[in-house]
């Protein structure tokens, strides 16, 4: 959170926007319904008021909502503790904020297959929740999701620019294209915040250079990039890792997990929450910074329903304003979609500018 007002930190910032926020996410996006087992699971470095607002929402709901804290473990798929992996397998809705977010790990398999509908909402405070989901038209912006994942998902040929660098190109090869930020309607499907689309292109056809100039999650060490960090790919592997010491550091974190998977490409996408519109560090909103390429290196969730691969971890990264080719088609150009149908959706959804 960027301190502006010099009350931003307290308990009572914001705090009636928090609470319509939390019943919009309880009720708009998690479909949560009277009765229903409603698990809240937070680190110790997750945001009290947004934890609290969200148990009391699904509670005015009618259902049964049960807040489980931990220890804050930074990382990416990391394991929960036995007891809060055992109530994540027997609950109908699991929103999780741990910053050391659980996705991938063995207990949120075992969830999935269990049926929870759940949402990782990694780090989210009370400023990110009003923003991205309190004054947010969430039905427009699900709506815009589904435009892009179409029109990203009829297309063979992308080619990817940015001002920094960025140029990379690669063969969807009819892959499915994921909407993850859509609404909560099925058993053991996770979603994410509202304004993401990804997918896996071949593999074998990602080739390029890449140039993350936004965010970098994980390392929690870096977080908000400072001085560029440039990647080599050749056939969906990351081969070199150039640039200040960011990008040192980068390097030094995956070689240490000493796993040829972390250096494997696993997702392009797509963001575009207008409630994010720079990035601030915190990887949950900006790889759905509005306008933005995410890039996420290492496991590949079933979820992409592409190959599928577990490596030790997962890090997304952030490359602004890019221009987005569809098999020759412009998408977006220098951060700001062109195409007819996605200019609607936008201004539909009342993004300033279109």
């Amino acid at each position: 959170m960027e301190i502006l007002l010099g009350t931003e930190a307290l308990r009572d910032y914001l705090s009636f926007e928090v609470a319509a926020a939390a019943q919009k996410l309880v009720r708009d996006v998690m479909l949560v319904r009277p009765g229903e087992q409603v698990a809240i699971t937070a680190d110790t470095s997750s945001d009290g008021r947004v934890v609290e607002a969200t148990a009391k929402a699904a509670y005015a709901a009618a259902a049964v909502p049960v807040v489980l804290w931990y220890q804050t473990t930074l990382g990416s798929g990391v394991e929960p503790p036995r007891p809060v992996a055992a109530a994540i397998a027997d609950c109908d809705v699991w929103i999780e904020y741990a910053v050391g977010y659980t996705l991938y790990s063995a207990a949120f398999r075992r969830a999935m297959d269990r049926g929870a509908r759940y949402i990782c909402l990694s780090g989210m405070d009370a400023d990110m929740l009003v923003r991205t989901v309190g004054r947010v038209d969430y039905r427009a912006l699900v709506a815009m999701g589904e435009q892009l994942r179409a029109l990203v998902a009829a297309a063979r040929q992308v080619h990817i620019t940015t001002p920094a660098g960025t140029d990379i190109t690669a063969d969807n090869g009819g892959r499915f294209v994921r909407h993850s930020g859509k609404l909560a309607d099925t058993p053991g499907e996770p979603i994410m915040l509202g304004g993401q689309i990804s997918w896996s292109p071949l593999e074998e056809s990602i080739n390029g250079r890449l140039v993350f100039d936004g965010c970098i999650w994980p390392p929690a060490e870096i977080g908000l990039v400072r001085s560029p960090v440039t990647l080599t790919i050749e056939a969906g592997i990351v081969r070199e890792i150039e640039g200040g010491a960011e990008a040192r550091l980068y390097k030094q974190w995956l070689a240490a997990f000493n796993d040829p998977n972390m250096y494997r490409v696993a997702h392009f996408s797509l963001g575009f929450n207008p409630g994010v519109r720079r990035p601030t560090g915190r990887i949950v909103e900006d790889e759905r910074l509005f306008g933005c390429l995410n890039v996420g290196i290492g496991t590949q969730g079933p979820q992409l329903r592409a190959v599928g691969w577990k490596a030790a971890a997962h890090t997304d990264g952030v490359a602004l304003n890019p221009t987005i080719h569809l098999d020759g088609e412009p998408l977006e150009v220098a951060g700001r979609y062109v195409h007819p149908e996605i200019v609607a959706a936008c201004r539909a959804l009342g993004v300033p500018g279109y």
